[in-house]
């Protein structure tokens, strides 16, 4: 069936001709010819058609209703198929009805009332906007970088936003301007992070604390103003004194560097030091400990002896007196050779020969010692009468010279 066949699929009759006006509705065609011919009419021209002479018979007015019918038909279809429209993916629709808010499609075809009653509009939600704070490409803008610090110091600060809209409705109806609601609230934020912030904590070890912060009071701020948007990161480009006091910065920065160094240094020196002080104190504590613990043994030795002495002294006191003077003589006379002796009966000098004396004991004790072991020793027979001679003469001197000591005491008493 075509468009050009009058009959609309009518069997033609025998005569070659198609179709009466009853037998279907009318061409397009011949309407379209029929409307150019009356519109020439109304403007005084003759004819009709694409300008040649119809010879066709008018219409009637059955055939011109069933037309316009067609072509209000087609026209309502139309304008309802108007209403079909497709949301791709990471898209939002907003269905608004007479300009008011009516309800949010997803992605894939949707379906509303043509205009204008119904009117959409598309939203992106997966794409990641950016703006930047501070700078512009590689220009910076110092009126939003500057910054003052807790400690009364400017640094200048620039970074970079990246936000992605989360409630379409939201983003339409209440916010003109996204990208200045995002811009101011970065501002703010930063600049209310920084305050609180010590210079050195904002330009070295805090830098990512600072972005953290940051992030969290702008999407606090967006979502107290209901902007819609959702902040995804927040970056930080550059933080730095100001151009003007750049080199005073990097000289103060080169100082710090070297009193860090320094401290070092020291640090690694008393490491070194600080344990072999406290080994060496700790050996002076334990050999002081030790001649603390030999002070007072000693000490309770000789009171031990003192008590003894005391004891024998109280049973004979002439004995222990005359015994301790002589041990006392002996210790004073053990490390000399040579003593002179001043009598107070004349003013003559006494000479004695200790070494000569101490050699004479010496040889004195050593035989004394042979005969005793000759003496005890088994299977030996007695000693010869020269030798027992000597023995006792070595005696005898030794009795008189304690005795020439005991007499001269006695007279200087």
């Amino acid at each position: 069936m075509s468009m050009n066949d009058h009959g609309w699929g009518n069997r033609p009759d025998p005569g070659g001709n198609r179709g009466g006006p009853g037998d279907g509705p009318p061409d397009l065609e011949e309407l379209w010819r029929d409307f150019n011919r009356r519109l020439s009419a109304m403007f005084g021209k003759k004819g009709g058609g694409f300008g040649g002479q119809d010879s066709r018979p008018p219409l009637n007015t059955r055939q011109m209703g069933g037309g316009i019918a067609m072509m209000l038909v087609l026209v309502l279809v139309m304008w309802l198929a108007s209403g079909i429209y497709i949301v791709d993916e990471g898209q939002r629709g907003v269905v608004l009805r007479f300009g008011s808010f009516d309800r949010i499609t997803t992605s894939g075809p949707n379906m509303r009332l043509p205009w204008p009653i119904e009117t959409h509009e598309i939203v992106e939600l997966s794409r990641v906007r950016t703006i930047e704070v501070g700078y512009r490409g590689n220009n910076s803008v110092p009126k939003e970088a500057l910054m003052l610090t807790d400690d009364e110091n400017i640094v200048m600060v620039q970074f970079a936003v990246q936000y992605r809209l989360k409630d379409p409705q939201n983003f339409l109806f209440k916010n003109r301007y996204p990208d200045e609601a995002v811009m101011g609230a970065a501002e703010t934020a930063i600049r209310e992070i920084v305050g609180k912030s010590q210079m050195d904590f904002v330009l070295y070890e805090g830098r990512e604390q600072i972005a953290a912060n940051t992030s969290k009071l702008i999407q606090d701020i967006l979502d107290r103003y209901e902007t819609g948007v959702l902040v995804t990161a927040v970056t930080l480009q550059s933080t730095q004194p100001p151009e003007q006091v750049q080199a005073a910065f990097d000289d103060a920065v080169k100082a710090g560097q070297d009193r860090e160094r320094q401290k070092n240094e020291g640090q690694a020196y008393a490491n070194d030091v600080i344990p072999r002080a406290r080994g060496t104190a700790s050996r002076l504590l334990q050999e002081a400990e030790g001649y603390k613990q030999s002070v007072i043994a000693n000490a309770e030795g000789e009171a031990s002896c003192f008590k003894q002495i005391l004891t024998e002294y109280s049973k004979a006191s002439e004995v222990t007196r005359n015994r301790m003077y002589l041990e006392t003589m002996q210790q004073v006379m053990a490390s000399t050779s040579k003593v002179m002796v001043d009598s107070r009966s004349n003013n003559n000098l006494l000479y004695l020969p200790l070494d000569k004396l101490m050699q004479t004991a010496g040889a004195a004790v050593a035989a004394g010692a042979a005969a005793h072991e000759t003496a005890t020793a088994p299977l030996q027979g007695t000693a010869s009468p020269g030798e027992l001679s000597a023995q006792s003469g070595q005696d005898g001197g030794l009795s008189r010279l304690r005795d020439s000591l005991r007499s001269r005491e006695r007279g200087e008493r």
